[in-house]
């Protein structure tokens, strides 16, 4: 495995993104990094050649900027089912299904969710994207999954002791 490769490097930029986007507190500026964190994974897994992956990390990008404007449960919907047929269809084998469960998580998440029940459902996407990076080889996704499984977990303890105290 080349750790300087191409597609390497791109997964690195996406664990600077990802690090930076689950320390932020506040959900707009969650989901913004997020979504070029997917943009990232985007081209990543394409590199990679995991098209199931890839897909589903684009369509994560344009949700998370959608989630932005909307809370619409149709829009949520056609989300769901796009990651789960455009998913299927491009899947090689059944470890496609990880990134596919990620993808309808942080939708569910996105569009119906705020605070910590979003980054609740941001952590189970982070542990299915951890075990697709896994399967594909992907140096710089397993760092960031792992390390965003950490940051995600310590900020929902902020939230969660700053509720507390109000």
């Amino acid at each position: 495995m080349d750790f300087l490769s191409p597609a390497q490097l791109v997964g690195y930029l996406a664990f600077i993104l990802g690090v930076t986007a689950f320390a932020q507190r506040i959900d707009w500026k969650l989901k913004t990094l997020i979504a070029v964190e997917c943009i990232a994974y985007t081209v990543h897994f394409a590199m990679l050649g995991n098209p199931a992956a890839s897909l589903s990390a684009g369509l994560s990008a344009v949700r998370m900027f959608a989630s932005l404007r909307t809370r619409s449960p149709y829009l949520a919907a056609f989300f769901l089912l796009a990651n789960l047929v455009l998913g299927v269809w491009l899947a090689h084998s059944w470890t496609a299904s990880f990134s596919i469960a990620a993808g309808c998580l942080g939708t569910v998440g996105a569009f119906f969710m705020t605070g910590i029940r979003l980054r609740a459902l941001l952590f189970a996407a982070t542990l299915c994207w951890l075990s697709n990076n896994i399967a594909s080889g992907s140096i710089g996704g397993t760092l960031l999954e792992s390390v965003i499984a950490v940051v995600n977990g310590m900020t929902m303890w902020r939230l969660w002791r700053q509720e507390r105290v109000r």
